[in-house]
């Protein structure tokens, strides 16, 4: 994934699109600072959040964690360590879970350590979460500065819309 790639913001609507979850989440969520967009918060009525690649994969993590029935609580601690990892470092982790606690397995033998123990239940690979995302996002539109990117829609409003530089 290039630096560009990185930069492009999507909209709350795109963002729940991509992590499968719904507006009402999204937006509880930002308002209690667990997955903030880091590309353009909220500032007041009218305006738009914009999601980059790293919120939507977080978001979606998040949702997988949910579902796994982690609280809310464990769920903040894991998002915080993942904020503090660079990105190269998140497609190569995989979170194990026990359903109260979430570990970070940076190797087959640290997972195998893990469930040798009798602590991992589950497990999430966040390359393949990566993938997914990528995979949604070259689908759906982003913007850069105010600039649509991503897909191209040819629809008769779309069109009538380019036309009039709207």
């Amino acid at each position: 994934m290039t630096s560009q790639e990185l930069e492009i913001g999507y909209r709350g609507a795109t963002a729940c699109s991509a992590a499968g979850i719904t507006y009402r989440q999204l937006d509880y969520w930002a308002r209690t600072g667990l997955v903030e967009p880091s590309i353009r918060t909220a500032s007041g009525s009218g305006t738009q959040r914009l999601y980059g690649f790293r919120d939507i994969l977080v978001l979606k993590i998040v949702k997988r964690l949910l579902d796994a029935g982690v609280s809310l609580q464990n769920i903040r601690t894991a998002v915080d360590h993942l904020r503090s990892r660079g990105v190269t470092e998140l497609e190569s982790m995989t979170l194990m879970s026990d359903g109260a606690s979430i570990y970070e397995c940076a190797s087959p033998d640290e997972i195998i350590d893990l469930l040798a123990g009798g602590q991992g239940v589950f497990g999430i690979a966040v390359g393949k979460v990566w993938h997914e995302v990528e995979g949604s996002l070259s689908l759906l539109q982003g913007e850069i500065s105010g600039q649509s990117v991503g897909v191209e829609s040819n629809d008769e409003l779309s069109l009538r819309r380019k036309s009039k530089g709207a």
